[in-house]
């Protein structure tokens, strides 16, 4: 009988079935996670098109938000409609900011370019984004429960901003509790989420201006409707943005597993 180890001659090893070794297999899952991306990216145009389309939906809020700012500032006059946020000018204020870092910054976050080409400063960013959407939606819960409530907010309307602001910030705390997982699919998903929510006030502008011109300003119950309609679109529009670009379990199992060969070595 002939015995390999005397000869020198050793069976080759057995490739899986697709011809590729479970290194280059795993290797393929790190680029696949990522392979959407880097095709939105080489085009360029689409990349540049979101962020901008999403400022562009910021644009009434922080127009209003910086008239609030000025007023606040500037000592303007006093008016009922005024009068609580100069009694307590603090959660506003605060409101204000962190709303506006968080629908600019966050609307980098869409483009591939940003998240791929500079990982250093989407990290960074997410992190900002993480304590500015906190703050915002804090902020603006205690505004909801303990500011005087203007004429044609009623209870209804601070329910839903009650539910609304609350989950918001649920999607942030279990966004960020998925990253430290590592978990990207989830964390991308809920990131996306927290941020429609936030930039509910652009597409509540848009939900008003219809019943302005038709039927004038509206009364309690149709303000309250109209203001939950611009989350529960984003809301839509969040989950479907998030099924058409799905990061697969099994592509992130992949590119986890090669990660671990990579650091073994």
């Amino acid at each position: 009988m002939t015995d390999e180890r005397s000869t020198g001659h050793f069976p080759s090893p057995r490739l899986p079935r697709s011809g590729r070794s479970a290194d280059d297999r795993n290797a393929a899952g790190v680029f696949a996670v990522r392979g959407h991306d880097v095709a939105t990216a080489s085009s360029g145009r689409p990349g540049r098109l979101l962020p901008a389309a999403l400022i562009l939906l910021s644009a009434v809020p922080l127009i209003a938000g910086a008239a609030r700012l000025t007023e606040l500032t500037a000592g303007a006059e006093v008016t009922p409609g005024n009068a609580r946020f100069f009694a307590t000018p603090v959660p506003v204020v605060l409101h204000i900011l962190t709303v506006s870092v968080y629908s600019v910054l966050g609307a980098f976050q869409f483009d591939p370019r940003f998240r791929h080409r500079r990982p250093g400063r989407h990290r960074v960013a997410g992190r900002v984004l993480v304590l500015c959407g906190i703050a915002a939606a804090l902020s603006g819960l205690w505004m909801t429960l303990f500011y005087p409530r203007p004429d044609g907010d009623g209870d209804l309307l601070a329910a839903f901003r009650l539910v609304f602001g609350s989950a918001m910030l649920l999607a942030i705390v279990l966004a960020f509790a998925a990253i430290r997982r590592r978990d990207i699919a989830r964390h991308r998903a809920w990131m996306i989420r927290g941020y429609a929510i936030g930039l509910g006030a652009g597409t509540q502008a848009l939900t008003h201006l219809p019943w302005f011109l038709i039927f004038g300003t509206p009364g309690e119950f149709p303000r309250a409707l109209l203001v939950a309609a611009g989350w529960v679109i984003n809301l839509a529009v969040a989950e479907w943005f998030i099924r058409k670009r799905p990061i697969g379990r099994g592509r992130i199992s992949a590119s986890r597993t090669a990660a671990g060969g990579l650091a073994g070595r």
